[in-house]
């Protein structure tokens, strides 16, 4: 079975009225390896970038040998939980800039993501996403296991309000949304990216999508992909 096939199928219908909105997703089935992408291009990251940002902070931290300082805790809490902007721009100057987000996020494996100044601008794909899951939520990664579980508590800890996208498609969910709109085009930029379990299955997934009217209509295809793509798995099996 063409796994990509059977989800860009399952993923068209859903643009149809969204007045040209773009969307693209990756997904991973932990247990059995089997995995599915639809949608090419690069996507503005917004809030999503956050989780590369803690990344590369604690891949400092293991470098120096040391535990992550209160204030640095504080930051990291802040950006992941609340999405705090402000502690956001804190973390990208404290580990040294974009070129610095670069070079982290490179040593995780990831390949088309590109960061910026304006950290919200960084642009990045779905399938990259995915390899960050997977240096977070996986065994074979650039962080240790205290860094990865870490990471993964505060994902698993998102404000109330902040806990759509990903976790539609399953439960016991750990992730990291992000959303913006565009000055130029008034449209929204609106993202998901995570883990979730789905009966037996476990399931890392990123979800980009940009060219919404709203931020709402953007969450609503968001977690429709997301339960397509975590459905096409499940056929599969």
């Amino acid at each position: 079975m063409d796994l990509d096939a059977a989800l860009a199928a399952a993923v068209e219908p859903l643009l149809a009225g969204t007045g040209g909105a773009r969307v693209s997703a990756a997904v991973l089935d932990t247990g059995n390896g089997a995995r599915a992408a639809c949608g090419g291009g690069s996507f503005d990251t917004a809030s999503i970038v956050k989780v590369g940002m803690v990344a590369a902070l604690l891949l400092i931290a293991q470098d120096e040998r040391r535990a992550l300082t209160a204030v640095e805790r504080d930051r990291a809490t802040a950006a992941i939980e609340r999405s705090d902007n402000a502690s956001a721009t804190a973390l990208l100057r404290a580990i040294g800039g974009p070129r610095a987000l670069d070079a982290a996020h490179a040593r995780l494996g990831l390949t088309g993501t590109t960061a910026a100044h304006a950290w919200g601008l960084t642009r990045t794909t779905a399938v990259d996403q995915l390899t960050l899951l997977r240096a977070v939520f996986g065994t074979a990664s650039e962080l240790s296991e205290d860094s990865r579980r870490y990471l993964r508590g505060l994902m698993g800890r998102v404000g109330s309000g902040q806990r759509w996208g990903v976790s539609a498609a399953g439960g016991d969910w750990a992730l990291k949304n992000g959303w913006m709109p565009r000055t130029t085009t008034g449209l929204w930029d609106v993202n998901s990216i995570g883990r979730g379990r789905s009966g037996a299955r476990t399931c890392l997934l990123a979800v980009l999508s940009d060219g919404h009217r709203t931020k709402e209509s953007g969450i609503a295809l968001v977690e429709a992909v997301a339960k397509a793509a975590v459905g096409v798995l499940g056929a599969a099996r």
